[in-house]
């Protein structure tokens, strides 16, 4: 959307292929010149310990490339894990994919 890059992910990710394909999928974004990415969480069931250690390396990517990374639409199960690791002083999680956007914006 305009110069936001949104990826929806769905499923579990986890160690292995769910994890490789966040690494994969925001490097490419990166790679494309994308500074500004949402991750929408929405049809995630399930993060290990792995995939909390892909989206941390993935904020951290992101961040060296001078952009932003926020986290939208979070089930009870990741939102849960995400306070349990205190990473919400880490990530922007944003309630909708609006609010999202508009922050985005009022952050350029």
């Amino acid at each position: 959307m305009g110069d936001i890059a949104i990826v929806d992910f769905s499923g579990k990710i986890t160690l292995g292929e769910g994890s490789a394909t966040l690494r994969t999928m925001v490097r490419e974004l990166i790679g494309q010149g994308h500074r500004k990415i949402l991750l929408n969480l929405g049809d995630v069931d399930y993060i290990d310990s792995s995939g909390i250690g892909e989206l941390v390396g993935a904020y951290t990517a992101v961040r060296t490339a001078s952009g932003e990374l926020k986290l939208v639409y979070l089930t009870k199960r990741v939102h849960d894990l995400i306070q349990i690791t205190r990473l919400f002083t880490v990530f922007d999680v944003q309630a909708d994919e609006s609010a999202a956007i508009l922050s985005f914006r009022s952050a350029s």
